[in-house]
């Protein structure tokens, strides 16, 4: 049920930084000390649709990434091996979202829409990569995975904060320059400016991803500068303050859209790019960031559109990343290269009616720790460290249960499944490297 032209929302995608299934409040969040998280998000998810299986395409920032652009498997791409691109793409002509690859910004500008990127790209960098070379006409914001919040540098000390393919220099908290710098986007989209174009923006977040730093902690900065350390710092009240912080900007862009007239034709879709990190609330999930448990996956799924999607909605349909690609091709009027084949599946008719369920097999493999998973129906097969688990995820959502010697025969037909799959994949290269930020020992144990 495609839209047709005159019926084209404006589409805004935020993606959030290593954020937690269970870190908001409307999918069970704990209050901070300074109240309630994410009232904005709540409140958009009860105006809106609500998923409550919706998973990553990775448990890794970059890799989804890859999905998100292109609507398909991530590992169909070279850079998307690596478990992040690090800081060694920064010259590679190899590590990083080809140009000549179609994706959800090209398309959709193909279609008609203006586009734009605020926030993080992480899918290379220039001259051979980055987002005004793969579809979107303005980008603000990091090209790395990781960047202070006040110096603007990455954990190599160098700085990194662009206006298209030039260092801007900036002074701020990026997690508002973010905020404010979607805001303007929005105001300059406003009709009378471009009546009945479109627009499709793409506000990633780095919040809540470290360095652990709120908008309080501006006089630490000097003393912070590229000294960025993953695995110091930080407590569970900083991080849910930066996460409020975000949610802040978030209630300024929508309130902008409102104040435009913008608003009742936008659809706003909030996701994370994968599971939560150490002070993240995963609760019931267990495992996050680097793991193919469900708290390494599962992520919140928000869709807001007033004039598309009626409030108050839940929906349990089993869903990746790339299906919000082809869900936005499908509204936006976009068709997928027919050389370049959509893995991801369209959720449209789920927005219309939350209980327009589908059968949808979701796969993912992982280098770090030999992990592979697949979930197919209530089922899902895991292997970590060469170890085969079977759970039924609606009875143990923690994945306690290992059915792996009661249904032997159900555990070879999802290995032999994943394996099918697998095949039609190319092979991880001998050379891909996983994140040293990223050890065992920040893993759960089996």
């Amino acid at each position: 049920m495609t839209a047709t032209r005159a019926q084209r929302p404006n589409i805004i995608f935020i993606v959030a930084d290593d954020l937690g299934y269970a870190d908001l409040g409307c999918y069970g969040g704990r209050n901070a000390q300074f109240g309630p998280v994410s009232p904005v998000l709540d409140r958009l998810a009860a105006g809106g649709l609500r998923f409550t299986q919706g998973y990553s395409n990775s448990p890794v920032c970059s890799p989804t990434r890859f999905a998100l652009m292109t609507g398909r498997y991530q590992y169909r791409l070279r850079g998307a091996a690596e478990e992040p691109i690090n800081s060694k793409s920064r010259y590679s002509t190899a590590l990083g979202l080809p140009p000549e690859h179609p994706t959800l910004p090209s398309l959709l500008r193909d279609s008609g829409y203006r586009t734009a990127l605020v926030g993080k790209w992480h899918l290379g960098y220039p001259p051979a990569f980055g987002p005004l070379r793969s579809g979107y006409d303005e980008f603000f914001g990091p090209m790395a995975g990781g960047v202070d919040y006040f110096t603007h540098c990455a954990s190599t000390g160098a700085h990194d904060l662009w206006a298209g393919e030039a260092e801007q220099a900036t002074e701020g908290y990026l997690t508002d320059l973010l905020s404010e710098r979607a805001v303007d986007y929005v105001q300059r989209m406003a009709p009378g400016a471009a009546a009945g174009t479109p627009f499709f923006l793409s506000l990633h977040y780095t919040a809540p991803h470290w360095p652990w730093e709120t908008r309080d902690d501006a006089a630490l900065a000097p003393s912070l500068a590229g000294k960025i350390v993953h695995l110091d710092g930080g407590n569970i009240h900083t991080y849910q303050r930066m996460i409020h912080h975000m949610d802040e900007g978030i209630g300024k862009l929508v309130a902008t859209l409102d104040a435009t007239g913008q608003l009742h034709n936008t659809l706003i879709v909030f996701t994370s790019d994968n599971g939560g990190e150490r002070f993240s609330d995963n609760w019931p999930l267990v495992g996050g960031k680097m793991d193919l448990t469900e708290g390494g996956i599962r992520v919140p799924w928000i869709a807001y559109w007033p004039a598309g999607i009626a409030p108050g909605g839940t929906s349990a349909q089993h869903c990746l990343t790339m299906d919000w690609t082809a869900t936005m091709l499908d509204l936006g009027g976009a068709t997928a290269a027919p050389q370049y084949p959509l893995d991801g599946q369209s959720l449209v008719a789920v927005l219309r009616n939350p209980h327009a369920q589908f059968d949808r097999t979701m796969h993912w493999r992982m280098n770090h720790r030999g992990q592979r998973a697949l979930r197919d129906g209530p089922w899902k097969y895991l292997r970590v460290d060469g170890h085969d688990y079977l759970f039924h995820i609606p009875s143990d959502e923690r994945e306690r249960a290992n059915l792996a010697q009661q249904q032997p025969e159900r555990l070879l037909q999802m290995r032999a499944q994943w394996e099918a799959w697998d095949a039609t994949m190319p092979p991880v290269p001998a050379d891909a490297t996983v994140s040293l930020a990223y050890t065992a020992k920040d893993m759960p144990q089996r």
